[in-house]
């Protein structure tokens, strides 16, 4: 934990806003007022702190460069529990590139300028000096990391940083944002009964909405297990009623990707839950 802050410090010292990562690569979760958005912080993501909650809750969005907050009482617990230091690139002006394999890092070699370069555990991270949106699975094996995301800190990486190339930009104005996604209308069957949905009372389904979002956000492992179990449970639940709407599952393909999940495995673990369930 010590080694953790003191890493965290040194970050912080030359302008990289910093959060601590638990098992699984994945930020803390959420403490007991900011829990469900009862801070109302959704509305409000779209810069570093979006609520005044002192703890290290909200992933990306709590990243900071202040010592007093990465060593306050609420910090050093969560360092307690910590396996590495991530930081938010978009809040140092910055945007990575990760790649994921070896084609990843053939592509980036024939098509991007060459610019700080991070060993990872699969491939590179590709250092790029200016901001981008942050979007997943622009090729395969490549993901943007820049606003509204975070990226584990694995040092400091060889050679210069050069400025981010319109290529990386272009691809991330192709798809869609990794953060927030929008997914297609679903094809989800209407019940005979004219779509009446069975369930007594909108409420209802919010409330399962809600707990579903939490089920995810609350996993400390497997959560691309848990995902689709939850997935699962939504659809068998509200999935032939009608009811169920392209909001909804928003809500809940942004759960899992807060989670580390890509836009491609929560759409598969939905297509797979579907088809699990004969829909």
């Amino acid at each position: 934990m010590v080694t953790l802050v003191h890493a965290a410090l040194r970050l912080a010292a030359v302008g990289l806003p910093v959060l601590p990562l638990r098992r699984g690569k994945v930020p803390v979760g959420n403490c007991v007022d900011c829990k469900d958005s009862a801070c109302g912080d959704r509305p409000h993501m779209k810069a570093a702190g979006p609520c005044r909650c002192p703890g290290p809750c909200h992933g990306w969005a709590a990243a900071t460069t202040d010592p007093h907050v990465l060593t306050s009482p609420l910090w050093t617990a969560a360092w307690q529990q910590a396996v590495a230091v991530a930081y938010h690139p978009g809040g140092a002006g910055l945007t990575v590139v990760d790649l994921d394999n070896a084609a990843a890092i053939e592509w980036a070699r024939k098509t991007l300028p060459p610019t700080r370069t991070v060993a990872t555990t699969r491939g590179e991270h590709w250092i790029y000096q200016g901001t981008t949106r942050s979007v997943n699975a622009v090729r395969e094996g490549v993901d943007i990391k820049s606003a509204m995301a975070y990226a584990r800190y694995l040092g400091p990486g060889t050679g210069t940083t050069a400025p981010l190339p319109d290529a990386i930009r272009a691809l991330t104005e192709q798809k869609s944002p990794a953060v927030r996604p929008a997914p297609h209308a679903l094809p989800v069957p209407v019940p005979a009964g004219g779509g009446q949905c069975p369930h007594r009372t909108p409420a209802y389904l919010e409330r399962g909405i809600r707990m579903a979002e939490q089920r995810i956000s609350e996993a400390y492992s497997q959560v691309h297990a848990t995902v689709y179990r939850t997935f699962l449970a939504v659809l068998s639940t509200h999935g032939r009623c009608g009811c169920l709407t392209d909001a909804h599952v928003a809500r809940l393909f942004a759960a899992a990707q807060a989670k580390g999940e890509s836009p491609r495995h929560c759409t598969d673990a939905w297509a797979n839950a579907r088809t699990a369930l004969g829909m």
